[in-house]
């Protein structure tokens, strides 16, 4: 990525994504680098924490301080903490049959980041999908404990369908996904079919395939997608269907996204199923 403060942003949010499905307020971030200080201006480190600390105080978190070491390869983290009522806690255990299943943000970030990286696309293709990555995941949890909903969790390295299942199997259930039409970020159905599929995609597909059915009727690409590793993805919420159009609603007036996926069923092992 060329622009250092935006990747620094990125990796913020992604960061400070996992507090977010909890429920719970940002409280203190601590800086993680490592950095070629050699080898690479100093200039484009101080861009990168300049861009993870503004997206920590738009958290309305304090960075305590942090660690850095030389390695060849930029890398930078946090490691938050953050509070939560034990009685609001929302985790990925009580998914019920019934619920539905609504995603905040497309998928095809790693594709995307792939195709950047082969230089098939440029940061300007990928605006939306930089934007995206950027934004953090607080509007669409403060929506979530005001309609109330039964589990969440992010969708990261294991892709929607590594995370979908993680939350199956906390909740005892099974998931029914749409693999017919997911929600998708500009140009991520066209890398996919050119190929520009990260090494993380193959090792999820890998490891959660055996317990995916359905999976072998979908499309080479839109299989690579569902095990297409994200940084800074959405969240992932198991709500009653009641409150479906009060959160949809709500969620898009907070200028997150509400994107039906699929559905909770009961299941005696957790399983994932693909229609």
């Amino acid at each position: 990525m060329d622009d250092p403060y935006l990747f620094g942003q990125i990796a913020a949010a992604n960061a400070l994504s996992d507090i977010y499905t909890m429920g719970a307020k940002p409280l203190t971030a601590l800086n993680l680098v490592s950095f070629p200080s050699c080898s690479l201006d100093k200039e484009i480190l101080a861009a990168i924490l300049l861009g993870g600390a503004e997206k920590i105080a738009e958290a309305g978190a304090v960075i305590v301080g942090g660690h850095s070491i030389e390695d060849e390869e930029p890398k930078y983290g946090l490691a938050v903490t953050g509070t939560v009522h034990p009685q609001r806690m929302v985790t990925s255990v009580g998914a019920r049959p019934g619920d539905l299943l609504i995603l905040t943000k497309p998928l095809g970030s790693g594709i995307l980041a792939t195709a950047l990286k082969g230089e098939i696309l440029t940061e300007s293709d990928i605006d939306e999908t930089l934007r995206g990555m950027a934004s953090l995941n607080a509007a669409a949890a403060r929506v979530m404990l005001e309609v109330g909903i039964h589990a969440c969790t992010d969708i990261t390295g294991f892709g929607l369908i590594g995370h979908a299942l993680e939350m199956a199997e906390a909740s005892d259930v099974g998931f029914v996904l749409n693999g017919e039409n997911p929600p998708l970020y500009p140009h991520t159905l066209e890398m996919a079919e050119m190929g520009m599929v990260p090494g993380g995609s193959h090792r999820n597909r890998l490891f959660y395939l055996p317990q995916v059915d359905g999976a072998e009727k979908l499309k080479p690409e839109i299989r690579d997608i569902l095990f297409d590793p994200q940084t800074s993805g959405g969240l992932l919420m198991a709500v009653a269907s009641e409150k479906l159009a009060e959160l949809t609603e709500k969620l898009q007036q907070a200028g997150a996204g509400a994107f039906l996926v699929g559905s909770v069923v009961k299941h005696p092992v957790a399983r994932i199923s693909i229609t």
